[in-house]
């Protein structure tokens, strides 16, 4: 088994999921995978500073506000939340976080389609956090069909090959 599907075992396997990043302007993959979590019986925590309510939940500004640690934490956004997430994630002891990508974990192949930060992705190394750097939970999670073939595809051209 490829280190990366150990890695997303691991994470699917937490059952408190904090997702960064869900919108009220439009749709988003992170909505999607907010939804996707929540239907396979996840505790899914909504986390965006703009808005105080997501789907009919409650909206955290940030980790901290949250009621209760999340065991794991998705984060599709601008590298520089990712930053400060994963700062988060460091005080609060939270040793699970995965990091958006389109296009597999290849960093720099869409640098405008990403959440990686390679800072973050230091520091969840060098504090004992498990990090997956890019692809994306909807692709593993009882995925449709347009996320099977990205996974498919990412896996045989090596964008799913984790360091």
């Amino acid at each position: 088994m490829a280190k990366l599907d150990i890695m997303v075992q691991d994470f699917l396997a937490q059952k408190k999921i904090a997702v960064v990043g869900t919108s009220d302007k439009r749709d988003t993959g992170c909505n999607l995978a907010y939804n996707k979590f929540k239907e396979n019986g996840y505790q899914v925590y909504a986390v965006n500073p703009r808005i105080s309510t997501f789907d009919d939940a409650p909206c955290y500004p940030d980790l901290k506000s949250i009621p209760e640690k999340p065991d794991a934490v998705f984060i599709l956004a601008n590298p520089k939340v990712t930053d400060l997430i994963v700062r988060q994630c460091v005080d609060l002891g939270i040793k699970r976080v995965w990091m958006h990508c389109m296009m597999g974990v290849k960093p720099g192949l869409t640098p405008g389609m990403t959440s990686v930060s390679q800072e973050a992705v230091e520091l969840c190394k060098a504090n004992g956090i498990t990090v997956i750097p890019g692809s994306c939970p909807n692709q593993f999670l009882k995925p449709d069909f347009g996320h099977a073939m990205m996974r498919g595809l990412w896996r045989l051209f090596g964008f799913l090959n984790v360091n």
